[in-house]
């Protein structure tokens, strides 16, 4: 068996490298959440079934950069691997454990163990934060261009057009964006997963219908149409939410992925956001069958524009990925662990070809 500790503290390579890490067991630091915050750990277990050929498979991890409400605490994992290996994404600085297995394993298994911690995000837009943190315009580029399922242009753009139209700020545009989708879409539980994010062709058949990657995608897409910053933040859900039940997953979260959205104002810095999970509300929170004009969603609305309860572990922001190693097309968003053997890459969303385990525990504050 294979193992392998990564750290904070370790210094990483430029963005787009390979990190290849020295065995560290036994000399890890203590993995503590500083005052005020919450500490978690997440371990994901991933088995390829009937193997054929080189097997691979790709784990995210949390988010590389600490925010001021997220702070990485370590990854270690083990495994009959013969390769394993962290990589960065050169666009969007992704992290991801890439893990290989020789050719006649019969049973492939690779476990990754991720300690993070998080607080809640709660914003006063209603006045200047004179301490929000400040991007510089290369930074933001890459958060003004369109993607392959989230064009900014066409029907998108005449889209943002029109819901922001008469609004001035950054702030007022976001929130006529929030409110429209918020109003206009609903969560369709027949959609797998979470979602493909395909917004033009949601626009186009005005069919408003989907789940997180989806009606966040839209506010990313008409945001960004709009000249305001914004992206997706793709991650799990890794506790019990403290108001919304649907909001919260503990103990095994191998299907409580969830996609969330920010938006760059000066005023503010990053922002949150979250309107697909207001249409989780209203669909899901007891006792059923609710509108928006319920107390429940209302309480969502006006939270999830400017607040996130942080009960979730990040993985990244990164649309279009290319996985490390694999012949295969790049992926619109990387929020499952993914597979690949002879036979091409395996569905993330069927645990009889590739199976996966997440499970959350809460180690307190």
């Amino acid at each position: 068996m294979e193992r392998r500790t990564f750290l904070k503290s370790i210094t990483l390579p430029a963005a787009g490298a390979v990190v290849g890490v020295p065995s560290l067991a036994g000399r890890a630091r203590a993995s503590t959440a500083p005052m005020g915050w919450r500490t978690f750990e997440v371990t994901t277990k991933v088995e390829v079934i009937q193997p054929r050929g080189v097997a691979r498979a790709w784990l995210p991890v949390p988010l590389m950069t600490d925010t001021d409400y997220f702070k990485r605490l370590g990854d270690n994992w083990t495994g009959n691997t013969s390769v394993t290996r962290l990589y960065r994404d050169e666009k969007y600085d992704a992290g991801m454990l890439y893990a290989e297995w020789r050719s006649g394993e019969s049973a492939p298994v690779v476990e990754l163990t991720s300690r993070f911690a998080t607080r809640d995000r709660n914003f006063d837009l209603s006045k200047l934060d004179p301490s929000a943190v400040k991007e510089s315009p290369a930074a933001l580029k890459k958060y003004l261009e369109g993607t392959k399922l989230i064009p900014i242009d066409g029907i998108v753009l005449e889209t943002s057009q029109e819901i922001t139209k008469g609004a001035t700020a950054d702030v007022e545009k976001a929130r006529a964006i929030y409110e429209w989708i918020v109003d206009n879409t609903f969560r369709d539980p027949k959609v797998r997963g979470c979602g493909l994010g395909d917004i033009k062709t949601m626009l186009e058949t005005r069919y408003f219908g989907g789940k997180c990657a989806d009606l966040n995608a839209l506010f990313v897409g008409l945001t960004r149409a709009a000249g305001i910053p914004a992206r997706d933040v793709y991650g799990v859900r890794a506790a019990d939410s403290k108001e919304f039940k649907s909001l919260g997953k503990s103990g095994d979260i191998s299907k409580a992925q969830h996609c969330r959205a920010e938006f760059y104002a000066s005023s503010h810095g990053w922002v949150p956001v979250d309107p697909a999970d207001v249409r989780k509300v209203v669909l899901e929170e007891p006792p059923g069958n609710l509108t928006l004009t319920d107390p429940q969603p209302r309480r969502a609305r006006a939270k999830l524009f400017g607040q996130w309860e942080m009960n979730y572990l990040a993985f990244n922001y990164a649309h279009d990925v290319k996985l490390p190693n694999s012949p295969g097309e790049p992926i619109a968003f990387f929020m499952y662990p993914q597979g690949e053997t002879a036979d091409g890459r395996k569905d993330s969303l069927d645990p009889g070809t590739f199976k996966y385990q997440m499970t959350a525990r809460d180690v307190g504050a």
